[in-house]
């Protein structure tokens, strides 16, 4: 294996048969080049997907309200359905085993100064789960916590982007916002993945909010997350059930779909994670088919290329050399091209998913990349083809007798 005249010898036989050589070569690195990009798209398909569906909880359960459609239990239709704090409550405690987290949030828009600046941002009543729900980052501060609530405090949580707006200088952390008449010390900044939209919001303590608001104690919409372990279909059965309870205690129309709205984020993460596996077995088919391609590829080159030297092996046993040394030779100028040749495809495939980056995310492709172990393994597999091809002509032509090596065209 180490013998350096059987190195020569090899690297000599690549030298004079550059094109024989080459076109080898091209296959295995084709090969590669391709299955590392196309595992690589479907990964940046796997990372948008699961980007786009983490940027709030995804085990996550809204409840909202509107009008009735249906006239039901003596009302008529046409009526606003409003929730309350004791609405919350009733629908946390129906199965608090399933609950994780959970917050009211009543949610309004105000006026909000700055010393000279000004504007008019959303701001949200809830309490100190939200940012959970909202998988949001803080940047500066903390956010709301029980206490606040509980001595509704004048404090916010404000996003980025108003910072950037209103506090254009200095530590916001300790300044003052004048909301709508009402001055609020700011405890802390946060970002959100939702994009400027989410990070145009403040964030106040619901108990405070409802005081300003005269002492109401309504409720705009309510989240819960559900215990991460629960089973999309057990997710959906809970919130069907929170929704035939809700209906029932506000006495809306099991029928009426306005009146009492309720997503559950299972049942659209259900479909589209299907589809995105359904992407990827895709993917991944017409990978592994590219590999196998360059399997069957390497291994008619290499029948060639033994038939080809068909009459130089005749020479070689006529001159005594033994048939484990002519099929080791082959193998191993075969083992030669075809690592330096998966090097070059493995180089250019990691290369091309580099330069993409994030350049396709229009086309929710985000981050394409593959991990090296899924590389080694494909690497490996085009070796032991490439030893396999040229083994299986080789050992079938050093049977061949002297004479009839040395006659064959």
């Amino acid at each position: 294996m180490f013998d350096l005249d059987r190195w020569q010898e090899i690297f000599a036989s690549i030298r004079s048969n550059v094109l024989r050589t080459v076109l080898s070569g091209f296959t295995v690195a084709l090969g590669l080049f391709i299955f590392i990009v196309l595992f690589g798209i479907g990964k940046g398909l796997q990372n948008a997907f699961t980007d786009e569906f983490t940027r709030d909880a995804q085990n996550l359960i809204s409840i909202s309200t509107g009008k009735t459609t249906i006239a039901y239990s003596g009302l008529q239709e046409n009526r606003t359905v409003v929730l309350n704090n004791e609405d919350y409550d009733a629908l946390v405690d129906s199965e608090p085993a399933k609950v994780q987290t959970s917050t009211p949030r009543y949610s309004t828009t105000m006026l909000v100064k700055y010393g000279k600046e000004s504007g008019t941002y959303q701001i949200s009543g809830a309490n100190e789960n939200e940012v959970v729900i909202e998988n949001r980052k803080l940047l500066n501060g903390r956010f709301l916590s029980p206490r606040d609530m509980e001595n509704k405090q004048s404090v916010a949580v404000i996003g980025r982007m108003v910072q950037r707006d209103l506090i254009k200088d200095g530590d916001p952390v300790g300044k003052e916002l004048n909301i709508n008449g009402t001055m609020f010390k700011v405890i802390g900044v946060f970002s959100d993945d939702g994009g400027d939209w989410e990070e145009r919001s403040i964030s106040i303590p619901i108990t405070t909010l409802q005081q300003m608001k005269k002492g109401s104690d309504t409720v705009s919409s309510v989240y819960i997350t559900y215990r991460e372990d629960m089973q999309p279909k057990e997710a959906i059965a809970y919130s069907d059930r929170l929704e035939k309870e809700l209906k029932a205690r506000k006495k809306v129309s099991p029928d009426d779909e306005n009146a009492v709205r309720v997503r559950n984020r299972a049942e659209s993460l259900e479909d589209s994670f299907m589809f995105l596996f359904v992407i990827t077995v895709i993917v991944g088919f017409i990978g592994l088919g590219t590999l196998l391609a360059g399997i069957i590829g390497i291994s008619n080159i290499m029948v060639y290329i033994v038939k080809e030297r068909t009459q130089e092996i005749g020479v070689r046993k006529a001159i005594g050399a033994k048939p484990r040394s002519i099929v080791s030779l082959i193998m191993q100028e075969s083992m030669v091209i075809t690592v330096v040749s998966g090097l070059v495809g493995v180089g250019l495939g990691v290369l091309t998913l580099y330069l993409i980056g994030n350049h396709l995310e229009e086309y929710f492709i985000k981050n394409p990349s593959v991990g090296w172990g899924l590389i080694m393994v494909a690497f490996v597999c085009l070796v032991i083809a490439g030893m396999i091809a040229g083994f299986v002509p080789a050992y079938k032509a050093s049977r061949i007798k002297p004479i009839e090596a040395l006659r064959a065209e």
